[in-house]
């Protein structure tokens, strides 16, 4: 027989992963009460502790959008319509945006009083036009329920596969407000959606839900708990959501230990799962790179961090004395434009292309401040899947590489395995690469199209890597009228078929 449990002691042995021991230790010991839940991540060994309130907080928010599925699956169309309409004008009427305005500045303070990145946090105009624009695309979409898309005709009867809303989605992603509008859009397949956001950018969420999201579902005539937010700081309530077994999908987005761990525990639920973390696009230069192409590449693949952003360049020895200055120059251009210095990591192949004068002290900007440190650093080459996390500094490595196969082996070795960019003028180079490069988004340019709303016009709701495998049955771009199951319908036309 099986019994809740009820305490933890000290030095407890907890098995995980069929043949590894963890034990607990003193704190964990002391903070379990009864009511609490303990998961242990099966792939590391790690005790989450989810307190009785942390659990009932994310269940409650599930509780709201299961009862409001079955809705989901008959509204009409103009009601979809009227809400993402709604919900963009809230965000546009300067009046109703005011209080989401000025919870962000309280969170953005906050944070920098932290010394925590803001770059993601800050909903600036840029930010707020992206959501309103990403917002009207979902109104002017033709939605994906009911939609037929097989239809088998037998004697006396037939088949259809109509795509259909697959249920839940359970969302945890950190401080990005504008997560809110790329992910409404899994209403448009039918779907509801929990969010669980970072404690750096919960004001935000709660001003959302209350000035935007809210009021946008009660003009629309949708159930309130289509959108429902996990209101709580703790990280532990994001280890409960994921634990719900009845979410249809989890998808997280963060920063890439946080949402490994996630997946990890939806996995183990048996949840399926998105996951959009660890990032860093590489560039190789080619034998037959042109110059101004590579150089402009590096640097509008450097407007600012984000998962796309360029974190690898990897140029062919051959070249090597005439492409690494145009890298460095595009480097140099790209933090002029941040009004900063650019950060610089070079492997042992790359360092005699490298002048002394890049390796001095120079003004770095990161989230916790300007200092003064090294502008160039020597790095191992088995450190060239490290995704630098940048400020205003862009931050890149360089390496120098013998030719394409082996920038392609790196890739493939080190990488989140998420985009890579090839610049050659060769068609077959181009061909070659990318029957051999193991990533899911593959150009021949700039890396930062990698982007839904900038490459499908369809808001996403994150860029998957191919770090845990490849994606099955779906593309690399998550979008909310990618989430659907397929049921089966049949109509009879002679009453009496049978077997």
């Amino acid at each position: 027989m099986t019994e809740p449990l009820t305490k933890l002691e000290s030095g407890m042995p907890i098995v995980y992963g069929g043949n590894h021991v963890v034990r607990v230790d003193d704190a964990l010991a002391r903070e379990f009460r009864k009511g609490d839940r303990l998961i242990v991540v099966q792939d590391s060994g790690a005790l989450l502790h989810i307190p009785a309130r942390e659990w009932l907080t994310a269940a409650t928010a599930v509780d709201a959008a299961v009862g409001a599925f079955p809705a989901m699956g008959s509204v009409d169309p103009g009601q979809l319509v009227s809400f993402y309409e709604s919900f963009a004008t809230y965000l546009t009427d300067q009046e109703s945006f005011e209080p989401v305005a000025e919870a962000n500045a309280d969170d953005v303070r906050r944070a920098q009083e932290r010394g925590d990145t803001t770059t993601r946090l800050f909903l600036d105009d840029r930010m707020r036009q992206d959501m309103v624009a990403g917002l009207r695309l979902w109104a002017r979409s033709q939605g994906v329920r009911h939609e037929v898309i097989e239809k088998i005709q037998h004697e006396g009867w037939a088949l259809e596969h109509v795509r259909s809303g697959l249920g839940v989605v359970g969302f945890v992603f950190e401080g990005r407000p504008n997560v809110f509008a790329d992910a409404c859009g899994v209403l448009s397949g039918g779907n509801t959606v929990v969010f669980r956001i970072g404690s750096s950018a919960l004001g935000t969420a709660r001003a959302m839900i209350d000035h935007a999201i809210g009021p946008a579902l009660k003009d629309a005539g949708l159930p309130e708990g289509a959108v429902s937010l996990v209101d709580s700081p703790s990280r532990a309530t994001g280890w409960a959501l994921f634990s719900d077994h009845r979410l249809g999908l989890a998808v997280a987005r963060g920063s890439g230990a946080a949402v490994t761990q996630l997946g990890a525990v939806a996995r183990q639920t048996g949840i399926p799962v998105s996951l959009h973390g660890t990032g860093g696009a590489w560039i190789v230069a080619a034998e037959s790179a042109e110059p101004d192409a590579f150089g402009s590449a590096v640097f509008h693949s450097l407007d600012r961090k984000v998962c796309n952003t360029l974190n690898t360049a990897c140029v062919v020895v051959s070249r090597a004395h005439e492409l690494v200055p145009v890298f460095l120059d595009a480097l140099d251009r790209a933090g002029e434009r941040r009004g900063a210095t650019s950060k610089l990591h070079v492997t042992p192949s790359a360092r005699p292309f490298i002048p002394d004068s890049w390796f001095g002290p120079a003004r770095i900007v990161r989230a916790r401040g300007a200092g003064a440190e090294a502008r160039t650093q020597l790095i191992d080459e088995d450190r060239l899947g490290v995704e630098w996390e940048w400020e205003e500094s862009p931050e890149v490595t360089l390496t120098v590489v013998p030719d394409v196969t082996a920038a392609v082996a790196l890739f493939n070795a080190q990488s989140p395995r998420l985009a890579a960019s090839l610049i050659s003028d060769d068609p077959d180079e181009h061909d070659r690469f990318f029957e051999v490069i193991d990533a899911p988004f593959v150009g021949n340019g700039f890396t930062r199209w990698v982007d839904g709303q900038y490459a499908l016009e369809r808001p996403e709701l994150g860029l998957s890597n191919w770090q845990f495998g490849r994606l099955f049955g779906r593309g690399g771009i998550l979008s909310g009228d990618s989430i659907y199951t397929i049921r089966t319908r049949a109509y009879q036309a002679d009453p009496d078929l049978g077997r």
